[in-house]
C-alpha cells in the first residue's frame, strides 16, 4: 500500500507539473498587445526565414512572421505575412529586407523608413497593406557579381575581337602604309632637291608637274593611312576608356572585390569564433545528454524517487514490514 500511494504521489505531481508548465507556455506566448497585419512579396528567395521569426524595425522587435506562402496575385512571387505592433511608426515609405542572424544563419525581417512619406500605411479593402520587400546586402552582392561578370565577358570578347587575326593584319598593314608613306616624301624630297638643282633654281614645267602629281599621289596615300590609323587608335581608345571609367567594369570589379573582403573579414571576426563556441558546447550538451541517458538506463525509477537508494519491496533483500498500526 505504501509503494502504491508513493506511485500515486508522484504520478499526481507530474500531472500538476505538466498542467504548470502548459499554463506556463500559455501565459508566456499570449500578447495583449494591439498588432496590425500586413504582407510583403518578393520574387527573390527568402531562404532561412521561417514563420515565427522576427520583425524588427531599426533593430527593436515589433512584430512576428505569422505565414510564408506564394502569391495568388503575382506568379512565382513569395507572400510573406507579418503582425506589427501599432505603435510602429510604419509609413508610405517603408520597406524590408532579410536579415541574417551571425552564427545561426536564421533570416528575420528587417524594416526601414527612408523618410520620403510621412502617411501611415493603412489597409484598402480590408486586405492587408503592402510593404515592399527589397533585396538583401548578399542578393545586392550576387546580383552585381552576376553582372560584373558579363560585362568581363563582353569586354574580354570584344578585346579578342579586336586582336583578332583579321584586324592584326590590318593593324600591320597600316604601320606598313605608314612607313611606306614616309619613305614617299623622302623620296619627294629628294627630287625636288634634284629637279631644283638642275633648272639652276628655275623648276621646268614638265618636271614641275610630274613633281606635283608624285606629291598629290603620296598625300593621298598618306591622308588614307592616317585615316585607318586614326579609327583603330579612336577604337581602342574607347575600350580602354570604358575600363577605366568610373563605374566602369574595373570600377566595379574593385568594389566588389572590396566588398567580397569585407564580408570575409567579418566572416573571420564574428561568424567563425561564434561558431566553435556554439559547437563546443553542444558537445557538452550531448556528453551530459549521453550521461543522463545512462543514468536512466541503470536507474529508471529515479525519474520517480531521485537518485537516492530505494528500499527493498517485500521479497528483496533487506526488507522490513512496516510496523503494524496500533489498536485504539
Amino acid at each position: 500500500m505504501e509503494n502504491k500511494a508513493h506511485a500515486l504521489a508522484a504520478g499526481a505531481f507530474v500531472l500538476f507539473m505538466t498542467a504548470l508548465l502548459i499554463g506556463l507556455g500559455w501565459w508566456l506566448s499570449r500578447d495583449g498587445a494591439e498588432r496590425e497585419t500586413y504582407e510583403l512579396t518578393s520574387r527573390d528567395t527568402i531562404t532561412g526565414l521561417q514563420p515565427q521569426a522576427a520583425v524588427r524595425f531599426r533593430g527593436v522587435p515589433v512584430g512576428k512572421v505569422t505565414n510564408i506562402s506564394f502569391d495568388p496575385k503575382t506568379t512565382g512571387n513569395v507572400l510573406i505575412r507579418i503582425t506589427v505592433d501599432k505603435s510602429a511608426p510604419i509609413t508610405a515609405s517603408t520597406y524590408a529586407t532579410l536579415g541574417y542572424q551571425g552564427v545561426t544563419g536564421q533570416a528575420h525581417i528587417q524594416l526601414d523608413d527612408s523618410g520620403l512619406s510621412k502617411e501611415p500605411l493603412e489597409s484598402f479593402n480590408g486586405e492587408p497593406a503592402r510593404i515592399p520587400l527589397r533585396p538583401s546586402l548578399m542578393g545586392r552582392i550576387t546580383d552585381q557579381g552576376t553582372q560584373l561578370l558579363v560585362q568581363v565577358e563582353e569586354i574580354t570578347r570584344r578585346v579578342n575581337q579586336l586582336l583578332a587575326p583579321e584586324n592584326q593584319k590590318v593593324m600591320l598593314g597600316t604601320v606598313a602604309q605608314a612607313g611606306e608613306a614616309a619613305q614617299s616624301f623622302r623620296q619627294l624630297a629628294v627630287d625636288m632637291r634634284a629637279v631644283l638643282g638642275t633648272a639652276g633654281g628655275k623648276t621646268p614645267d614638265a618636271n614641275v608637274g610630274e613633281v606635283l602629281h608624285t606629291a598629290r599621289g603620296t598625300l593621298q596615300s598618306l591622308q588614307t593611312t592616317s585615316e585607318a590609323t586614326r579609327q583603330a587608335v579612336t577604337q581602342v581608345g574607347q575600350t580602354v576608356k570604358r575600363l577605366q571609367d568610373s563605374g566602369g567594369v574595373l570600377d566595379k570589379l574593385g568594389q566588389g572585390a572590396e566588398a567580397l573582403a569585407q564580408g570575409a573579414g567579418t566572416l573571420n571576426a564574428n561568424t567563425l569564433p561564434r561558431l566553435n563556441q556554439v559547437s563546443d558546447e553542444a558537445s557538452r550538451a550531448v556528453r551530459q545528454l549521453g550521461r543522463t541517458a545512462s543514468t536512466l538506463n541503470e536507474n529508471p525509477q529515479s525519474l520517480l524517487y531521485g537518485n537516492g537508494p530505494i528500499a527493498p519491496g517485500p521479497g528483496e533483500a533487506g526488507f522490513t514490514a512496516p510496523a503494524a498500526a496500533p489498536a485504539h
